[in-house]
């Protein structure tokens, strides 16, 4: 049993906008195959830049605020309730778009290539 509590993790920045936010609830290796666990605040206009993951599918989940999210060149907003699961490959890009602060509930799950 592992028990975590927002109020009483750091705050840490996203490796994909050092100026993004988050606090990792559940960190890889803590439960097979999740990656990690976390909840990011993106504040207006702030972007985490497109990337893709070979061996890893993200799901995200809005909490609050609304957005974008672009994958594979397509673009979807991101509303409070909204959830968007994002396949191994799909390259992805998340924007705040709006005038409030963006909330993301997101994880990550390790996916067996074939390679090996």
């Amino acid at each position: 049993m592992k028990r975590t509590a927002l109020n009483d993790l750091p705050w840490e920045e996203v490796s994909h906008n050092r100026e993004i936010q988050k606090k990792v609830m559940l960190r890889a290796g803590e439960l097979p195959h999740l990656t990690n666990f976390s909840q990011a605040k993106f504040a207006p206009g702030q972007v985490a830049s497109s990337h893709a993951h070979a061996d890893m599918c993200e799901v995200f989940f809005v909490s609050q605020g609304s957005g974008t999210i672009h994958i594979d060149g397509r673009e979807y907003p991101l509303t409070p309730g909204s959830c968007i699961a994002v396949e191994p490959g799909e390259a992805h890009e998340v924007a705040n778009t709006g005038k409030t602060e963006l909330i993301l509930t997101y994880f990550g799950l390790k996916v067996e290539t074939g390679k090996g």
